[in-house]
């Protein structure tokens, strides 16, 4: 085998060969801090996150609808509920971890991933259209969930402060909960025709390849389990090596929030963008906008029910300045979604609230 078979061998069968890798890792653990170990650890960690989704997706095009969308937020879901769990679980108690990752995952796409979308769209293709009814279905839910798991528990008698007494926060996850449900139904089943581009039949071809064959799917399902083990463990791992070095560089503890956001939507927010560039703005918002909803829908009932059991602190109310921004994205994300249409000019306003987010977390 020439060098260059090898090398292609590599590339092209990397969701292979990157969970086995994470497997590996976990027999050498960065007890001693070592900078190269810590950076190889966070590469595997990557890697795997990537290998899961891709696995997530192969197996989901295999079942089809609605069973498939169920599997792939599911994966995404495990990941960052992981990601989550374990960092509560290295000692670390940080009761806001699980807020400042889903307030961070919700800003993060509605301004961040949709900001971008529509900016690369317009630019590419001056102005984009998208099926209202779709947009403004998950918009509403959004709307609903954030308020009830972030704002609403500032604001309750009888609790502490920023946090729900355990019978409000088993309201609070079964409503979420619901909600989704609800919307993956209406989504899947009731009212596909909402989230389905105009004009669905250009979209066959590289949108639409054909299904894989049962035994690569269960294949497939295989390594995406091994993925999702190596994301727990090595997420572990890295806990406290990336909580010391956030508090090292006397930047706030919610930073950790926004990069675990950041490390699951990456592969989402990597479609939409390439989906928008497509002139495919319908696709890129139910990636963003599904995200969004499965992050509170998924990730706050599992957190929830763990620190229940667990008896760990959770602190989910917002503080006023965060409030503020939540409620103007939700405000700005109603308005650019309200005529069907959109140009850069709603881009440019979506990324400039992502900056003000980031700007008054590092500087409050």
């Amino acid at each position: 085998m020439t060098l260059r078979s090898l090398r292609d061998a590599v590339s092209s069968n990397w969701p292979l060969w990157v969970p086995a890798a994470g497997l590996a890792a976990l027999w050498r653990h960065p007890a001693g801090a070592d900078t190269i170990a810590l950076a190889l650890t966070g590469a595997i960690l990557v890697g795997c996150i990537l290998a899961a989704v891709h696995h997530g997706e192969v197996v989901a095009h295999r079942v089809g609808e609605p069973f498939g969308t169920l599997i792939l937020a599911g994966a995404v879901t495990i990941i960052e509920a992981s990601l989550i769990l374990s960092m509560m679980l290295s000692g670390s108690a940080n009761p806001a971890l699980p807020r400042d990752t889903v307030f961070a995952a919700i800003m993060l796409i509605l301004n961040g991933v949709v900001g971008g979308c529509l900016l690369v769209g317009g630019i590419r293709h001056g102005e984009q259209r998208f099926v209202l009814e779709g947009v403004n279905a998950a918009l509403c839910v959004l709307a609903a969930m954030a308020t009830l798991v972030l704002v609403l528990p500032g604001m309750t008698s009888g609790a502490e402060a920023h946090r729900y007494t355990a019978p409000q926060l088993i309201f609070a996850a079964i409503v979420s909960t619901l909600l989704y449900a609800t919307f993956v139904f209406v989504q899947t089943v009731r009212h596909r025709d909402y989230f389905l581009p105009e004009g669905v039949d250009a979209l066959a071809g590289d949108a639409h390849a054909a299904p894989p064959s049962a035994c690569w799917a269960a294949v497939s399902l295989g390594f995406l389990l091994v993925a999702l083990v190596g994301v727990v463990h090595l997420a572990k791992m890295l806990a406290k090596p990336l909580e010391a070095a956030i508090a090292a560089a006397l930047l706030p503890r919610a930073l950790v929030g926004v990069a675990i956001a950041a490390l699951v939507l990456a592969p989402e927010s990597l479609a939409a963008l390439r989906a928008a560039r497509r002139n495919r703005l319908q696709t890129s918002l139910n990636l963003a906008l599904g995200s969004a909803l499965a992050t509170i829908g998924l990730t706050i009932p599992t957190v929830a029910t763990a620190s229940l059991v667990m008896g760990w602190p959770l602190s989910l109310g917002l503080d006023g300045k965060s409030t503020t921004l939540l409620a103007l994205s939700l405000g700005v994300a109603i308005l650019s979604f309200g005529t069907g249409r959109t140009t850069i000019l709603q881009g440019a306003v979506h990324l400039v609230l992502l900056a003000a987010y980031i700007f008054t977390m590092v500087f409050p």
